[in-house]
């Protein structure tokens, strides 16, 4: 399979030494990372030089996944590209331009629940619209039809809290919350690591026919190997001390996937790859 071989990487990537740098090809940049470095205390080099590209699929979106271990700085770059944190040095661009909260529309999904425990999920989930002044019955029709997307139709009027709901609703809670605008970037750290094997791959399926009807660019954080194939189209792997971008694969599978593709020749061999470039 061509994937796993390093001396076959797409087209818009290169090895130079120990990591991917990226070739700008005609599609439109949707994100990039321009040799971002971040030290902390003076002297600590967390993230060096580090480059991302994120190119426009069109009529697709991107699912793109960051995946490492822990400590080598993955939700680090989720915090630059919302503007939550600023690189050391280096640039963070958005459609080619830097980043201007009030200009691009992402939101972010965290890995702690971060539903309001005083609000309805209704609530939480139109809030968004509320602050916009969006009218109240509108508001409360595109919410209720984003809570029957994520499965919570039926605990629209429970506080979205534990243990009224479980960990599973509460993060549906949020990524409906996330949705409901329709932004063209979410950024999603580790969202389902709290979750049960169970849930977590129930939220999985439920995340990628979300992304099937938005269209837009899906950035997820996460360390597991099984849960980066089976949702990413793209897979970028971040290596520590420090953290920069070492492997790049575009994702060999249907864009359309059941839990039955876990079992495929295909999968089982980009798993195997993964996680014999993230053992070194």
């Amino acid at each position: 399979m061509g994937l796993l071989n390093k001396t076959s990487l797409p087209a818009h990537t290169k090895m130079t030494g120990d990591r991917v740098q990226f070739i700008n090809t005609g599609l439109p940049d949707v994100i990039e990372l321009k040799n971002v470095t971040q030290i902390y205390d003076g002297k600590h080099k967390v993230i060096d030089n580090l480059n991302l590209l994120i190119e426009d699929k069109p009529d697709q979106g991107q699912f793109v996944v960051i995946l490492g271990q822990s400590g080598c700085g993955k939700s680090t770059l989720l915090r630059y590209i919302c503007g939550l944190q600023q690189p050391t040095s280096g640039e963070v661009l958005i459609d080619g331009q830097p980043l201007r909260l009030n200009q691009h529309p992402i939101s972010m999904v965290f890995q702690q629940y971060s539903s309001f425990p005083f609000l309805t999920v209704l609530d939480n989930v139109e809030l968004g619209l509320k602050l916009e002044g969006v009218n109240k019955k509108i508001r409360k029709e595109q919410a209720m039809a984003m809570i029957e997307k994520v499965g919570l139709k039926g605990h629209e009027n429970k506080y979205a809290q534990y243990p009224l709901l479980s960990g599973g609703q509460l993060q549906r809670v949020a990524i409906a919350r996330s949705l409901i605008k329709n932004p063209r970037i979410v950024l999603m750290d580790e969202p389902f690591g709290a979750l049960d094997t169970y849930t977590r791959r129930k939220m999985q399926l439920q995340l990628k026919e979300l992304w099937k009807e938005l269209n837009s660019t899906i950035i997820l954080v996460t360390h597991d190997i099984n849960e980066a194939v089976f949702l990413g189209d793209d897979i970028f792997v971040m290596g520590a001390n420090p953290g920069r971008i070492i492997d790049y694969i575009h994702v060999d599978l249907p864009l359309d996937r059941d839990p039955s593709i876990r079992y495929t020749p295909n999968f089982i061999g980009i798993v195997k790859y993964l996680d014999q470039i993230l053992e070194k």
